[in-house]
């Protein structure tokens, strides 16, 4: 048994491989010692033989909560992720599972590595109308990319994977943006004549190379450094934010994964000052109404509590940027595990219904394009 995580996205530790197909394992952790829990590597030279794998240090993860009814995520090929029985007690978490080829993948999710995010990048630059621009570079000096589309008045800020170990975002934009970029999509077409559409498709790619679950490399949790981000620390919000305040927002909308809730979801700026007496209560009961009749995977029974006026974290971006801009804006969780309302055994949430949560998105930006129009 030879185990190994030396590649784009990979985390693992090999404490002892016991036998021939038994590992002990610990996940490393991000930048600054605070947060761990994405893992992803790959087992050689083991197949069809019954592995035990256990990962030692799961009880310390950021979000223990999160193993309970949890499966890891396995492949033969990173193109298709089933689901493995995966068992947690006493704080270690044991995969058993039979590789069904030399070569066999784990992760916590499917990976989305940085060079499927170059290439779809690649991809949406040949669509007529599109910008592809670099608002700067990040700590370890790589490229931050903005799409921007669309030629209406209102401005729709996208942006995704602040937590680099939420890949399920860029699976997302996956989807989002081939059907937002489809020439032949007729909602599509009619809200890029309402809206410009700005999109940030990866705010961390240092943090997701490096196999972290929540900082950049500089340990920064990007969704905690809305208020004054630096150059130093994060740049990744600093050089956003500054293009925000050189188009404007009129919507935001912060593409996340959660580790616990076995739900999709959206988390409001409720807690802002003024939110109740302002119209974005309405505004964004729009958006969330469209979002759950286009896709039934979307709910807004569970969630997060709702934020008391006033006691908002603005450090967070769907605060920060409702609170300066005036704007509604939203957070948009989707599970880890599955979803609990639509479960599937097979793959549970997946890269592929990711992809088609993104797409039905066009839908709801399109009510609230046509709402912001109604009230004008």
């Amino acid at each position: 048994m030879h185990i190994d995580s030396h590649f784009d996205s990979g985390n693992i530790e090999v404490v002892e491989v016991l036998a021939p197909h038994r590992a002990d394992l610990r996940i490393r952790k991000d930048v600054g010692d605070e947060h761990m829990q994405w893992f992803y590597f790959r087992v050689d030279g083991v197949r069809g033989e019954d592995c035990t794998l256990r990962i030692l240090n799961a009880g310390e993860a950021s979000y223990p909560k999160a193993w309970d009814d949890y499966r890891v995520c396995t492949s033969v090929d990173r193109q298709t992720w089933t689901r493995v029985d995966t068992a947690f007690e006493d704080g270690v978490l044991t995969i058993e599972h039979q590789p069904e080829s030399q070569m066999q993948w784990y992760a916590y999710f499917a990976p989305h590595t940085h060079e499927q995010h170059l290439e779809m990048l690649s991809e949406c630059q040949l669509f007529d109308g599109v910008a592809v621009d670099r608002l700067g570079a990040t700590v370890d000096g790589r490229d931050l990319h903005r799409l921007t589309v669309g030629h209406g008045p209102l401005q729709f800020w996208i942006i995704g994977r602040q937590h680099p170990g939420e890949s399920m975002a860029s699976w997302w934009m996956e989807g989002f943006l081939a059907r937002l970029l489809d020439p032949d999509e007729a909602v599509s077409r009619r809200l890029l004549e309402l809206v410009t559409v700005h999109t940030v498709p990866h705010m961390n790619p240092d943090g997701a190379i490096r196999g972290h679950l929540r900082c950049n490399a500089a340990g920064a949790n990007l969704n905690r450094e809305w208020d004054t981000p630096t150059i130093e620390r994060s740049p990744e919000v600093h050089w956003t934010l500054a293009a925000m305040d050189r188009s404007g927002v009129d919507f935001c909308l912060d593409v996340h994964g959660d580790e616990e809730l076995p739900y999709n979801f959206l988390s409001g700026a409720e807690g802002i000052d003024g939110y109740a007496a302002s119209r974005l209560p309405f505004l964004c009961g729009v958006f969330g109404a469209a979002y759950e009749r286009a896709n039934p995977d979307l709910q807004r029974e569970h969630g997060y509590p709702v934020d008391a006026t006033g006691t908002a974290n603005m450090t967070m971006c769907t605060n920060a940027v409702a609170a300066r801009f005036q704007c509604p804006a939203y957070t948009l969780e989707m599970p880890f595990k599955d979803n609990a309302n639509a479960p599937d055994l097979v793959f549970g949430w997946s890269p592929q219904r990711s992809a088609h949560l993104g797409a039905s998105c066009v839908d709801a930006l399109l009510s609230l394009a046509e709402a912001f129009a109604a009230a004008d």
